[in-house]
C-alpha cells in the first residue's frame, strides 16, 4: 500500500452517493454487471475486469519521418520544383495575373534549408536494388486490389515508379520503405531458424501509414499481469520495436544506396508537424499539401487507393472544420469584429504524433463474443460509454507529466482563430472564453495596462512584440491543442449516452454543421473498443503525444491507464456511480473535458460551477485542496489545476484501496504525486530544458518561437533518437536472460552470434549509436530483435 497524500479533503464538493438507473429488463445495471461478471459481492475486485491476468495491451507509435540532403538529390524539394503548382504559379506572375511574392518565397523555400533535411520527403532508387522477396511485395501492394492475385494497378501506380537518368526507381515514403527493407532483410537471414523468417514476414503488415507520418503497431499482443502493473512488458515491445525501426533504416540507407546518392532516411519520434513543413503549408494550395504529404497507404490495406482517397477526404473536412470555427469564436464573443486572420485551408492537424495504447479484457472479449453469456453489443456500448466518462476526468494526470510537446508560440501567434484550432468544436463558448482569458493572461500580453493580441499584418505584430516586449508563451503539450481530440456533442445527440447508435447520430449533427464527416471515426481521447469490430473489448488511450522514456514515462503510463479501465468498472460495478451521475450534456462534457487542455496550455486554475449535475466530478472535487469562490465568474468555483490532479490522486486511494493493493500500484500513484509536487520531474520540464540546452538558452521567453521550435526538431531527430535507441539496447538485453537464451540460443549460431547475444550487443553498442554498421551487422541484429519476438511470442526460434 502507498501512502495517502497529506492534505485535507475540501467540503465544498461533497462526495453524493446516487441511485442506479436500471439497465433495459434486465434489472439494476450493477447487478448486472457483478452477475455477468460472476462477482460474489461488490468488493469481489478479483473478478473486475483488467485485473490479475485479464489484462493484455498493443500500442501504435506514430514516428517523424525525414530525409537529410541536398536539393538536387532529394525527392521532397525535386518534386515541388517540377510540380505543375511551381510552373502555374510562376506563368500566371510572369504574365502579371499574380503577384511574384508566392514564387519568390517558395524558391526560398527550397534554397534556404540550413540543416538539408526534408521532413516527410519520399525517397527514390533504382527498382533493380530490391531483392527478389522485396519486389514481390512491391508489385503486389501496386494492385489496385491485393486480394486479387492478377488484378489491375493502382490508378496512381506511377507515382511510385519514376525514371531518372535512364534508370527505372522506385518512389516511395518512408513508412513504405520500412516494408520493403524488412522483406529483403527477412530474405537475407540464414535459412535457419524458420521461426525468424515467418515472424519477420509476418511483421510486415506492422509498417504502415493512413496519415503522412510512418506508424508501427505492437508485434505482439503483450499481457499486463505482474511486474508492478505490467506497463514495462509493453514499453519492452515498443522499444524493440523502434530499434528494429532504427535497423531497418539503416539496412535501407546502404541496401538502396541512398546514403551513396545523398538521400539519408530518419525517423524519430517527434509531436508536433515540423516547422518548415508549416511553413510550406502556408504558400501552397491544399491540394498541392495532400499530394505531396498524405500517404498513399500502400501497405496495411487490400485497397489501398481507397483508403488514401479516404484520408485525402478527412484531411478536407479537417481543413474546412478549422475554418468553421472562426464563426464559433465570432459567435462566442472572441473575436468581437471581423478583422481575422484566416487559417490556412489546409491544415496540418494530421501531421501530428503521438501513441495509441489499446488495453484489452480477456474477460469482456470472451463475455461479448460468447452467444451465451448475455453479454451482447447493448451491454458492451453501455458499460464501455460509462467507463470512459468516468475516465476522461483522470486525463490529466497523464499530461505533461508523462507525455508531453512542447511548443513556443510568439506574439503574433496569438491571433484567436489560430492559436485556438479546433478548441471552438471542443468547449462549450463559457469554458472556451474562460481558457482564452487565463491563456491571455498566462502569456502576459499586457503593456501599458492593456492587453493586445495581433492586429494581422506582420510588421505591425512584429513592431508590437518587440516595442512592449511580447514575447507569446509556450506551452507543455501543443499536439493536444493542434489536433481534433475530442468532439463536443450537440444537445440532442450525445456520442456516450451508453445507447446504441449514439456516436452514429452525433456525427450525423456534426456534419449538418460543417464540423465532421459522417464516414470518419469519432475522435475521442479514450475509445471504445468493441469486440465485433476490433476482436477483443476494451479501451484504446489517445492521450499520448512524446513519451521521452520507454520505461520511466511509457511503463508507468500504460500502468496507470489499465488501473483506471479497471477502477471504472468497480465504480460501475460497486453501484457508487452510474450514467446519471455524468449526465450527457454539452456544457457538463465540456466541464470536465477543459482540464485536459488547461494541463496541455499549462494554466494554473480552471473553473467548475458550484451546482454542477456531475455527481462524479463533485466527488472528486471533495477529495482537492485550495477550491475557493470566484471573485470574477459568480457561480463558479476556482479550481487549482495540479491541486484538482492530486484530488484525483486521493479519490482512488480513498475510493478502492483494494484495488491499488491487488494491482500492485502504488508506487505508480506515488511517482504521478512525485511528478505533480516536483514539475522538473515532469515528461514537459525535462523536454524543455533538454531542447532550451539544444538552443543554448535557459529561458524559453527569451528565445525567438521559430528558433526554439527548430531547436526541439534537432533534439528529437539527434539526442533524442540516440537516448531512446540507447535505452531500446538496454531493454533488450533484459529479454536476453539465460534461460531465454537457452531456449533459443542454439539457433543464434546461425546468425554468426557469439554464444552470449549479450556479449555481442556490448560490442556493437557504439557502432550502432553512432550509425557506423555495415550491411551485415545490421542483418546480424534485425535477426536478433527477431529472435527475441519470437520468444516474446512464447514460440521457439
Amino acid at each position: 500500500m502507498s501512502r495517502q497524500i497529506g492534505v485535507a479533503p475540501s467540503s465544498d464538493f461533497p462526495a453524493t452517493p446516487v441511485c442506479v438507473p436500471a439497465l433495459g429488463s434486465a434489472g439494476a445495471a450493477p447487478d448486472r454487471l457483478r452477475a455477468l461478471l460472476g462477482m460474489s459481492s461488490p468488493t469481489d475486485v478479483a473478478r473486475l475486469p483488467f485485473v490479475g491476468g485479464d489484462a493484455t495491451a498493443g500500442a501504435e507509435a506514430e514516428l517523424q519521418a525525414s530525409v537529410a540532403g541536398g536539393r538536387e538529390t532529394v525527392d521532397l524539394p525535386l518534386t515541388i520544383a517540377a510540380s505543375g503548382f511551381l510552373a502555374n504559379i510562376s506563368r500566371r506572375a510572369a504574365v502579371g495575373d499574380a503577384a511574384s511574392r508566392q514564387v519568390h518565397v517558395l524558391e526560398r523555400f527550397l534554397d534556404g534549408n540550413e540543416d538539408q533535411v526534408w521532413d516527410n520527403s519520399w525517397v527514390r532508387f533504382p527498382r533493380a536494388l530490391l531483392g527478389g522477396a522485396a519486389a514481390q511485395v512491391f508489385a503486389d501492394d501496386l494492385r489496385a486490389d491485393k486480394s486479387q492475385a492478377s488484378g489491375r494497378l493502382r490508378s496512381d501506380a506511377d507515382k511510385f515508379v519514376v525514371v531518372a537518368r535512364g534508370i527505372e526507381c522506385a518512389r516511395v515514403p518512408i513508412s513504405y520503405l520500412l516494408k520493403l527493407a524488412l522483406a529483403d532483410a527477412v530474405a537475407s537471414l540464414p535459412e535457419r531458424p524458420e521461426a525468424m523468417r515467418r515472424t519477420g514476414k509476418r511483421l510486415l503488415a506492422h509498417f504502415l501509414s493512413d496519415n503522412t507520418s510512418p506508424e508501427t503497431c505492437s508485434f505482439n499482443v503483450v499481457s499486463l499481469a505482474g511486474e508492478k502493473g505490467g506497463g514495462r512488458a509493453l514499453a519492452r515491445e515498443a522499444a524493440r520495436r523502434f530499434l528494429l525501426t532504427q535497423l531497418l533504416l539503416a539496412y535501407a540507407n546502404r541496401r538502396y544506396e541512398l546514403e551513396a546518392t545523398g538521400q539519408k532516411a530518419a525517423a524519430c519520434h517527434a509531436p508536433t508537424p515540423p516547422t518548415r513543413q508549416r511553413e510550406l503549408n502556408e504558400l501552397i494550395s491544399d491540394s498541392f499539401y495532400r499530394e505531396l504529404f498524405m500517404n498513399p497507404c500502400l501497405s496495411g490495406w487490400d485497397r489501398g487507393e481507397d483508403k488514401s482517397a479516404y484520408m485525402g477526404m478527412c484531411h478536407e473536412v479537417l481543413s474546412r472544420s478549422q475554418l468553421n470555427g472562426v464563426k464559433k469564436l465570432r459567435d462566442a464573443g472572441i473575436i468581437l469584429n471581423n478583422l481575422v486572420v484566416m487559417p490556412s485551408t489546409s491544415n496540418l492537424s494530421l501531421a501530428n504524433n503521438g501513441v495509441h495504447v489499446s488495453i484489452g479484457s480477456k474477460r469482456l472479449t470472451a463475455l461479448a463474443a460468447s452467444q451465451d453469456a448475455g453479454f451482447g453489443p447493448a451491454d458492451e456500448k453501455y458499460f464501455g460509454d460509462l467507463a470512459i466518462k468516468i475516465m476522461e476526468h483522470f486525463l490529466p494526470l497523464f499530461v505533461g507529466t508523462y507525455s508531453a510537446a512542447p511548443y513556443r508560440l510568439g506574439f503574433q501567434a496569438f491571433h484567436p482563430e489560430t492559436a485556438l484550432g479546433f478548441l471552438p468544436h471542443e468547449l462549450d463558448f463559457t469554458h472556451l472564453r474562460m481558457l482564452w482569458r487565463r491563456w491571455k493572461g498566462k502569456a502576459n500580453l499586457r503593456a501599458l495596462g492593456v492587453t493586445f493580441t495581433p492586429c494581422g499584418p506582420g510588421w505591425l505584430d512584429s513592431m508590437l512584440s518587440r516595442v512592449f516586449h511580447l514575447r507569446g508563451d509556450w506551452v507543455p503539450d501543443y499536439r493536444l491543442l493542434d489536433y481534433l481530440v475530442f468532439l463536443l456533442s450537440t444537445h440532442r445527440s450525445p456520442s456516450l449516452s451508453g445507447a446504441l447508435g449514439s456516436s452514429e447520430r452525433l456525427k450525423r449533427d456534426l456534419a449538418s454543421l460543417g464540423v465532421f464527416d459522417m464516414r470518419m471515426s469519432l475522435y475521442l481521447l479514450i475509445k471504445l473498443r468493441e469486440q465485433a469490430v476490433m476482436g477483443f473489448s476494451g479501451f484504446e488511450g489517445r492521450q499520448y503525444s512524446l513519451l521521452e522514456r520507454f520505461g520511466a514515462d511509457m511503463a508507468v503510463a500504460v500502468t496507470l491507464q489499465n488501473f483506471l479501465c479497471a477502477f471504472a468498472f468497480r465504480a460501475m460495478a460497486s453501484g457508487r456511480f452510474s450514467h446519471a451521475d455524468i449526465p450527457d450534456d454539452p456544457t457538463l462534457e465540456s466541464e470536465r473535458r477543459q482540464v485536459v487542455f488547461d494541463c496541455a496550455i499549462g494554466l494554473p486554475t480552471f473553473f467548475v460551477h458550484e451546482a454542477t449535475r456531475n455527481r462524479f466530478l463533485r466527488a472528486v472535487l471533495g477529495h482537492t485542496s485550495g477550491i475557493r469562490a470566484s471573485h470574477r465568474y459568480p457561480g463558479y468555483r476556482r479550481v487549482g489545476t495540479d491541486e484538482y490532479r492530486l484530488g484525483l490522486l486521493r479519490f482512488m486511494r480513498s475510493e478502492a484501496p483494494d484495488l491499488v493493493e491487488m494491482l500492485g500500484v502504488g508506487e505508480v500513484l506515488d511517482d504521478v504525486e512525485h511528478r505533480l509536487r516536483v514539475p522538473q520531474a515532469r515528461a514537459s520540464h525535462r523536454l524543455l530544458g533538454a531542447i532550451l540546452s539544444e538552443a543554448g538558452a535557459r529561458d524559453a521567453l527569451r528565445v525567438e518561437a521559430r528558433t526554439f521550435n527548430l531547436a526541439a526538431e534537432r533534439y528529437y531527430r539527434g539526442p533524442l533518437q540516440r537516448a531512446q535507441l540507447a535505452e531500446a539496447l538496454d531493454l533488450l538485453e533484459e529479454e536476453l536472460s539465460p534461460p531465454a537464451v537457452r531456449l533459443w540460443g542454439t539457433q543464434l549460431g546461425d546468425l554468426g552470434l557469439l554464444a552470449n547475444p549479450e556479449d555481442y550487443l556490448a560490442a556493437v553498442r557504439q557502432d550502432l549509436l553512432d550509425d557506423r554498421l555495415n550491411t551485415e551487422e545490421i542483418l546480424r541484429l534485425i535477426g536478433l530483435v527477431l529472435a527475441v519476438t519470437v520468444a516474446a511470442e512464447g514460440g521457439d526460434a
